[in-house]
């Protein structure tokens, strides 16, 4: 890949009106956060409800994406399916509505089957049929599925598999990738938790749910400890644990979508089965945001 992935990219939300995708809130908070200093949008990851989405409203939020994006704005898609085949045909689709990198995670309905051997079939058949690059996603928290550590680096030696997104908060496990991979591998966090620290160990930046509600301070973060100003990056970091495990852990999707509507953007309800915020929640939110004076 020609573009050098670093920095800091949102894990995206999708918008909802009356259970419906709505492309136009899907364009006016990208158009909001170009102004912003993020690197780059992750369409149809986790926090876009993902798992919700027909291959129709993936493929018309990846086009939203592409024509409402900032010059220069690297577009992520999340196209893992089931199988291997399937993958393909997804991410070759999502590859002609203009994402840039495809954003893998490992199938996982037959987990108790998802052996080394059968991951390293799966990513090897993806990345060799694929036309666009190829990010290896762990979240063991939603698969249940540990990439385990010897099949990471393995993988960083094929041509189309460009990086990894740790989102299992496994500092160590992320610090090993980091000391055995070639030097043009990408390693990005999923976790605002740990960002100062990930960037400590080497890490190329950070896709995180957290950078919608507070990107600014994400990159402030990112553009400090670049500066070599890691006292005050690490004091940031701290600052924005409190936030980041509200709207990641306790409340989850949610929380990042009620936090949105409050700074101004578009954030509105969840689909089905997920549930919208109670009220002691939501005050809980306010206040986390009115400290790191996100809101007043």
């Amino acid at each position: 890949m020609a573009k050098i992935l670093k920095g800091v990219y949102a894990a995206l939300t999708t918008p909802f009106v009356e259970g419906e995708v709505s492309r136009d809130k899907f364009r006016e908070n990208i158009e909001k956060f170009n102004q912003t200093g993020l690197s780059g949008y992750v369409v149809l990851g986790s926090t876009g409800e993902a798992p919700f989405l027909d291959d129709q409203e993936s493929e018309a939020l990846v086009l939203e994406a592409r024509k409402s994006a900032a010059r220069g704005k690297v577009i992520i898609a999340g196209t893992a399916r089931e199988s291997a085949g399937w993958t393909i045909k997804f991410t070759n689709r999502l590859a002609e509505a203009g994402a840039e990198a495809a954003l893998i995670r490992p199938p996982s309905y037959y987990k108790a089957k998802m052996n080394y051997e059968a991951l390293r079939d799966f990513y090897l058949r993806v990345a060799d049929g694929v036309k666009i690059p190829v990010i290896l996603y762990n979240i063991p928290q939603n698969t249940q599925i540990q990439l385990p550590l010897e099949l990471v680096v393995e993988l960083a030696g094929h041509q189309n598999i460009i990086g990894l997104k740790e989102s299992g908060g496994n500092i160590a496990f992320l610090g090993e990738v980091i000391k055995k991979v070639p030097a043009d591998f990408f390693y990005f966090t999923g976790s605002g938790s740990v960002f100062y620290s990930a960037l400590e160990l080497g890490a190329s930046g950070a896709i995180l749910a957290l950078a919608n509600v507070a990107p600014e301070l994400c990159v402030k973060l990112f553009e400090q400890f670049r500066a070599g100003q890691k006292d005050e990056a690490s004091e940031l970091q701290y600052q924005l644990i409190p936030l980041n495990r509200a709207v990641t852990e306790t409340y989850s999707l949610a929380a990042v979508k009620y936090a949105l509507d409050r700074r101004g953007f578009q954030g509105g309800p969840c689909r089905s089965p997920l549930l919208s915020l109670d009220e002691k929640a939501k005050k809980t939110i306010d206040s986390l945001l009115r400290e790191l004076k996100i809101i007043s």
